[in-house]
């Protein structure tokens, strides 16, 4: 299961320019489900277009936070195209001052617009977080994300910040990054997340892992990032996978699947 990609934005130039042949070799490595999330309304309708027909990818709606300088979503616009049947999750938003200085407060505006649409049409937050911590937490507290719950994605942040995004009912999910030989203190923060609140992911096309690292990435390496997030936990493969995957459909509502045994 890969918890967050952008197949819309995937290099297609290995597959034969197809979706489905780079879907294809993800199920051979074990990954069924996808969840393909969104960073801007501009190319929303045609994201959906290329997944609809897709039985086992599902997709989110919104604006990332360094698009909100640009493009602020009324909540109302959110909440209208939350309706569509693939569209499980709000986002991704959040904030990131990282690349974000200077717009601050239009990350925030945008960032408590999409709380009050995953509030009204009861679909969890997909959270993107970069050098905004405090901020981060207190905007979920102060607009009820608990409410709705969701994820803080390709989490590389202090254990802190993870406890208490727990304590607000979010779960937090690794991408390649926890395999990068400097994320030692991150792969520590893997070790202690519950395993009811843990979840893997690609970002893909972004964020290879190891020995992946700098090549174009896409969703069948998750099971590599998997992979390390097992080793780190002493669990076996299958035991890691089976839980991040019932996390998956409990988060995100989507029917079960039959796991492993």
């Amino acid at each position: 299961m890969d918890s967050h990609c952008h197949l819309d934005r995937l290099n297609l130039d290995e597959f034969d320019g197809e979706l489905d042949k780079a879907l294809a070799i993800a199920r051979t490595a074990d990954v069924g489900h996808f969840l393909c999330v969104s960073v801007n309304l501009q190319d929303w309708p045609a994201m959906v277009r290329q997944i609809e027909p897709i039985d086992d990818v599902w997709c989110s709606v919104g604006v990332h936070p360094c698009d909100a300088d640009t493009a602020i979503p009324e909540p109302q616009e959110l909440v209208a195209r939350s309706t569509h049947p693939k569209v499980v999750a709000l986002g991704e938003t959040g904030l990131d001052y990282h690349y974000g200085a200077g717009f601050e407060q239009a990350q925030q505006h945008a960032f408590r617009n999409h709380i009050a649409a995953a509030r009204v049409c009861g679909k969890p937050l997909i959270v993107h977080t970069r050098d905004a911590r405090h901020d981060t937490i207190n905007i979920l507290r102060d607009e009820g994300a608990d409410a709705v719950g969701g994820v803080l994605h390709c989490f590389t942040e202090t254990w802190e910040m993870a406890r208490s995004a727990l304590d607000l009912g979010f779960y937090i999910s690794f991408s390649g990054i926890v395999t990068f030989r400097s994320a030692e203190s991150l792969r520590e923060v893997a070790r202690k997340i519950p395993s009811d609140r843990l979840l893997v992911e690609t970002d893909s096309p972004y964020l290879s892992p190891v020995p992946d690292r700098g090549k174009p990435n896409h969703p069948a390496r998750v099971r590599q990032v998997a992979e390390c997030v097992a080793r780190v936990r002493d669990v076996p493969l299958e035991q890691l996978a089976d839980r991040t995957t019932e996390n998956f459909f409990r988060l995100f509502g989507q029917p079960p699947i039959r796991l492993h045994g």
